[in-house]
Order: C-alpha cells, then structure tokens, then sequence
C-alpha cells in the first residue's frame, strides 16, 4: 500500500460545505469560590472549530461526493481543507480581499518570517488566530501599504509563516500586511456515516462531523 501523509492538500467537496453548520470552541475552567466569585482558566490557547456538514448534502450526487471523499481519507485518518461558509476571508465575507487586511508584524531590517495570522477584537483583548492553509494564489502581502510581488515572497506551510527573500525583507519601521482566503485543517471526527435514500436521486447523511485539526 502507498504511504500516505496525515494531510491531503485537497478541499471537501465546496458545495456540500457552503450548508454545513458549525463554529468556533473554547475550553475554560471555571471554579467557583466559597466567597461567590469565580476564578477562570483558559485550557484552548486557540479555539477550535467543530462542523456538521450533515445538512449540506441536498443531492444523492453530494451524497456520492462525501462518501468518495471520506473513504478516501481513510474516514479519520488524514485530515484535509475545509471551506468555513462562514469565515473564509482575512477581511468581512462580504468584502473583497485586500493586501492590508491583517497586521502580521514590524520589520526591523533582518526578521524574515511573519505569521499569518487573522486578528478578532480590538486592542489588548484582540485575539490572533494562526492561518495555516491560506488559499495560496489569493495572499497578498504589503509593507506599509505597498503591496510586494509574490517573487519577493513565499508562505511556508510547515511554519505558517510568510517568508521574504533576501532583497525584499521589510525595512525597520515597515508595517507588514496581508489578506487572502483560507481554509481550516480539519479531519473527520467520526469513524463510519450513515447513509439513507429519501426519494428517486435523493439522498441524506443525518451528521457528518468534522473538528479542526493543527496541520
């Protein structure tokens, strides 16, 4: 059998995504004090997201599709890119991406690699979201607002990071940007489906749950 990598660069079928239902988790531990206040603890530097793509299969053809995909995940195995209908842009989802959407860092002449982060909140209590599988073809980078050509850049997808090439490294001073689409690393959170028909060329699968994995 052929060795496979515990990520698939292919998305689960969009269609299918674009009804699913889902959103972001957060772990906290909260203890309640004989004086009546509560002392609170954050478990999830990061939150992480949970989908129910059930409700997206309209179509026996979407049924076929999400079968086909998820045996050739192995089911949980490997994990893979999944569409947010939600959140999928580094700006609103109804506005178009542009190079300044996101603040990613302060150049200081030799630094070279930036996360690519996407920033929710204002302020001190703004929280930075990782992006680790922007849409490539989509990301656009700017230092002080002028964007920088794709030559002088590449996004490193075992890191996260946006790296610059030697002659493009953003200067001391130089407020480094981005925008582009992504989509979320998740795998299955389930080991079998369960299929029915519903009528001629119709068909349903009641839960497809889905949770965002570190990929």
């Amino acid at each position: 059998m052929p060795e496979l990598s515990s990520f698939h660069d292919v998305r689960f079928p969009p269609g299918v995504a674009f009804g699913a239902t889902g959103g972001p988790e957060r772990r906290n531990e909260i203890v309640s004090l004989t004086s009546g206040r509560e002392k609170r603890n954050a478990r999830f530097s990061q939150s992480r997201r949970h989908f129910d793509a059930g409700t997206g299969v309209r179509s026996l053809s979407d049924l076929h599709d999400v079968l086909a995909f998820f045996e050739a995940r192995r089911g949980s195995l490997h994990a893979f890119r999944f569409r947010d209908p939600f959140d999928m842009k580094s700006c609103r989802p109804d506005e178009t991406v542009s190079a300044t959407d996101q603040a990613l860092g302060t150049g200081d002449g030799v630094r070279t690699r930036f996360a690519l982060v996407k920033r929710y909140g204002e302020g001190d209590d703004a929280y930075e979201r990782f992006i680790a599988r922007p849409v490539v073809e989509t990301l656009t980078v700017a230092v002080d607002g002028e964007e920088i050509s794709s030559g002088g850049w590449s996004f490193d997808f075992e890191t996260g990071d946006v790296v610059f090439e030697a002659g493009s490294v953003p200067g001391a001073g130089g407020t480094l940007t981005a925008g582009y689409e992504f989509d979320v690393p998740v795998r299955f959170d389930t080991e079998r489906l369960a299929v029915s028909l519903t009528a001629f060329k119709a068909g349903q699968i009641p839960s497809i749950p889905l949770i965002e994995v570190q990929a």
